[in-house]
């Protein structure tokens, strides 16, 4: 990056909020156009006086200025002293309220939350700064809860019940009484409703409305997981009986609207355990030398419609959940793995993109319209794989997904072979352009009938698996590309630019392996993050390097607000090839069909809601995916309690350091307090604890020894006792 910090766009978008707050509040009885505030605030550039206005009109929208005279801005009278933020609650129990308008959060002493709750909305009142002193407030009101319910334990009492909480950032217990208990048992892992918090009682008030079993079983702790993140884990019975009433049948008079590719060669490529295929590839060759290409997506949006209960199910789903040993799926079954699922053999209606491409993978033509297909051949990864390595059509015994080895006729090995042959110059073309590559260890676990582990492998991506990649970013891409340059309403999928300070604390701890990257501007870092990337393969370090750099980067979200995709380096891209599991997908399969018909654009405003909605049930659904696979590391340890580990450490923090086995990825801690050998305290400055006495550091990266000491399933928690290093560092 450059010398000067860059900012990202959000970034941008919050500096000018803060600007206009700014302006307006030095002259408050003075009305400002956005001319005038531009130039107060040094806005000189299109792209940032546009975002002005947006942001204008956005503010007026919320009540949080006034318009009094068109185009013309005051703010709106209040106490300068009140704001709205979020609640973030740290584990000591006190508080920082994040306040949009505010460069510093607002930190809350526990006894000034006035039952304020971890993610609330709140009204915050700001005391007076002291001078040297950090912006310290007491909340005045409870806007808006973040959760009203909360996975616990019954601790049954005679006439009542207390709740006691999972979430470790929920301070108080839940009083429940004794005829809303709902005849839970005392040790009962429950999920219980908020009610009233009168103001006299220490604890709110709650109803259990679901006994989930008891602690520990595998599957109370799964539905657990599901139930802390507020997701279902089946169907209600009114959603199913519509889905099985559906009409899924192949009908002539469907089909003669739709572009008939069923004579194309056509076959899909999925993990062997699939169930849901919701994209296959055609291929022939034209008459002209090039290759005609069809992105063939599963048709979701033909039988899921508008105003029923499957599709509020859907939207308020948003999107599949792959815990470690099920699939909690968007849409029911006899759409996820039947109708919509582009099984071999099988008529099936589908939205494809269709290409034109010359044997250098250059693009000579693309058209995208509602199709129907019939797939000529299933197969995993695996088999697929196998072709591109041998070149040869024999699938044998140990990798088939069917009874037995078999045989695949030329055309596909040829289709397949060319498929990774443009796929390979579209990847390295993706490279040069700036794109990231982010291939990240995947934990799977090998699991008995009773869902016990009895092994760990990583998901690899291969040859394989990124030939698809690469032509659903296509497809994607071009979706995007095709509607964008139109100026209409659609669904982006965006990642903004990487924070710098992210990136310079990312430096700090890969110097620790011998790593750097260049940020002296963004084609220097896009390369050099690649190649540490690149470098950190297979190594110990790897998994925490990948971690570490991908917490670096933005957050991928949809949004209507198109900024492009940093991570891929492309200007426009949307997800347009997964409906079966993503509900954008099916908003983006709507508007193209919309605009092809010649429609108008709707409202931005619309879509734009079921973004942030959809963006924040991929949040819920990731975070419910990596605690169940962190229980079932927990369950996987159990059974080697006297095994000794090789591990790099991962993280250290003042009460200890977490270790990361090497040879299955599984993350626990060692507390400084059991270290017996010596009195250890933090140096955040070096990412390490170090003996007061014997100057042993043990920093992070470092190579060390463990053993389990202590599983807890239920807290999902994971403690290791120390045994020792390769070497110990002691500090000049």
């Amino acid at each position: 990056m450059s010398k000067k910090k860059k900012r990202t766009r959000s970034q941008r978008k919050n500096e000018i909020t803060r600007g206009i707050f700014t302006v307006l509040e030095k002259e408050p009885s003075k009305t400002f156009n956005y001319k005038q505030i531009s130039a107060k605030l040094g806005i000189t550039d299109t792209q940032g006086r546009n975002e002005l206005i947006k942001r204008l009109g956005q503010l007026k929208a919320s009540d949080r200025i006034i318009e009094e005279e068109k185009g013309k801005f005051k703010k709106k009278p209040s106490l300068h002293t009140y704001f709205t933020g979020k609640v973030d609650l740290t584990t000591s129990g006190n508080a920082y309220i994040v306040v949009d308008d505010l460069d510093d959060d607002v930190f809350v002493p526990y006894n000034r939350l006035n039952k304020a709750l971890h993610g609330d909305t709140v009204e915050v009142f700001l005391k007076p700064k002291r001078k040297g002193k950090k912006a310290e407030g007491e909340i005045s009101k409870v806007i808006e809860r973040k959760k009203n319910s909360y996975v616990g334990i019954v601790d049954k009492q005679k006439t009542f019940a207390f709740i006691r909480p999972s979430d470790p950032k929920m301070y108080t217990d839940i009083f429940v009484p004794m005829e809303k208990l709902k005849k839970a048992e005392d040790g009962d892992k429950v999920l219980v409703d908020l009610g009233e918090w009168p103001d006299n009682t220490d604890s709110p008030y709650g109803e259990v409305t679901q006994i989930l079993g008891k602690p520990g079983e595998h599957n109370t702790e799964i539905h657990s997981i599901l139930a802390e993140y507020g997701l279902p884990y089946e169907f209600p019975y009114e959603v199913e009986q519509f889905a099985n009433t559906l009409d899924t049948s192949i009908k002539e008079s469907e089909i003669a609207k739709r572009r008939d590719m069923r004579d194309v060669l056509t076959f899909t490529i999925d993990p062997k355990d699939a169930k849901d295929f919701d994209d296959a590839l055609s291929f022939q060759k034209m008459e002209n030398g090039n290759y005609e290409i069809g992105i063939h997506i599963a048709d979701v949006s033909h039988y899921l419609q508008p105003n029923t209960v499957l599709e509020d199910e859907a939207y308020e789903r948003a999107t599949s959940v792959y815990l470690v040993d099920r699939v909690v799926p968007m849409l029911p079954e006899v759409l996820s793995n039947n109708a919509c699922s582009l099984r071999p053999n099988e008529d099936k209606y589908t939205f494809s993109a269709v290409f034109e491409m010359d044997s250098k993978a250059n693009l000579i033509g693309q058209w995208f319209g509602r199709t129907v297909i019939d797939s000529n051949e299933r197969f995993a990864y695996e088999e697929a794989q196998h072709i591109i390595e041998t070149g040869k059509g024999t699938i044998p015994d140990d990798i088939s997904i069917r009874e037995s080895g078999y045989k695949v006729s030329d055309e596909v090995v040829e289709a397949t072979l060319t498929f990774d042959r443009l796929a390979k110059i579209m990847r390295k073309q993706r490279m040069d352009d700036g794109a990231i590559s982010f291939d990240k260890i995947e934990v799977r676990f090998n699991l008995s009938e009773n869902n016990e582990p009895e092994g760990v492998y990583f998901k690899e991506a291969k040859d394989a698996n990124k030939l698809i990649e690469e032509f659903m970013l296509l497809a994607n891409k071009k979706v995007a590309e095709f509607i964008g340059k139109q100026k209409k309403t659609f669904v982006y999928r965006i990642h903004d630019e990487p924070d710098e300070e992210k990136l310079m604390a990312l430096n700090g701890v890969i110097s620790r392996f011998g790593h750097s990257i260049n940020l002296r501007d963004k084609k220097s870092l896009n390369s050099s993050l690649n190649q540490l990337l690149k470098d950190v393969k297979g190594k110990k370090e790897q998994n925490l390097v990948d971690t570490l750099t991908i917490r670096s980067m933005s957050k991928a979200t949809y949004t209507t607000e198109n900024i492009g995709h940093y991570g891929l380096g492309f200007e426009y891209y949307t997800h347009f090839t997964s409906p079966i599991r993503r509900y954008p997908d099916v908003m983006v399969h709507r508007l193209l069909q919309h605009y092809l018909d010649g429609g108008k654009p709707p409202k931005e405003m619309v879509y734009e809601e079921k973004c942030k909605h959809s963006s924040s049930m991929e949040i819920l659904a990731a975070s419910a995916e990596r605690d169940s696979i962190k229980y079932m590391q927990i369950k996987f340890m159990e059974d080697h309690k006297d095994s000794e580990f090789l591990g790099v450490i991962s993280g250290v923090t003042e009460w200890g350091i977490y270790v990361e086995i090497v040879e299955n990825k599984c993350e626990g801690m060692v507390r400084i307090r059991d270290i017996k050998d010596d009195y250890y305290t933090f140096d955040e400055r070096q990412y390490a604890i170090i003996g007061e006495r014997t100057k042993r550091m043990y920093q992070l990266g470092d190579e060390v020894y463990v053993m389990v000491k202590h599983t807890d399933l239920v807290k999902r928690h994971l403690d290791f006792s120390l045994i020792g290093r390769k070497s110990n560092t002691i500090l000049e």
